[in-house]
């Protein structure tokens, strides 16, 4: 993964321990959660579930879009549990960090085995 930075780098390391412990084939809402209290742990602002407005023509539509996990107000996570990433999914987390103004986005595929194989970083 190019241009890593320290925060993606904890975050990441945050994802692996839950993978490490839990292992692939729970629901994305089991990793969250997991995930969740190992950012707390780790000392790590971060919000689950996060509602962003979509503004349309000047108008303010809410909620637009839900994302899973901001952290620091400055990564965007977009949890998945599939079998492989699909460009689709891809297209949701550009879609997801242009709208929301965040810069930097990790997509996670829970269900890879390594983990590290399942993840993707996207700078908006």
């Amino acid at each position: 993964m190019p241009d890593r930075d320290p925060l993606t780098e904890r975050i990441i390391g945050a994802a692996i321990e839950v993978h490490r412990n839990l292992g692939p084939g729970l629901l994305e809402s089991a990793y969250e959660e997991c995930l969740s209290l190992e950012l707390s742990t780790q000392g790590l602002n971060h919000r689950r579930q996060v509602q962003l407005p979509i503004t349309y023509k000047g108008n303010k539509i809410e909620p637009g879009f839900r994302v899973d996990v901001v952290v620091e107000h400055s990564v965007l996570l977009e949890l998945k549990t599939v079998e492989t990433l699909a460009p689709l999914h891809e297209a949701q987390i550009l879609t997801y960090l242009k709208l929301s103004g965040i810069a930097t986005g990790l997509l996670m595929n829970f269900n890879a085995t390594p983990l590290k194989r399942g993840i993707k970083r996207f700078v908006n």
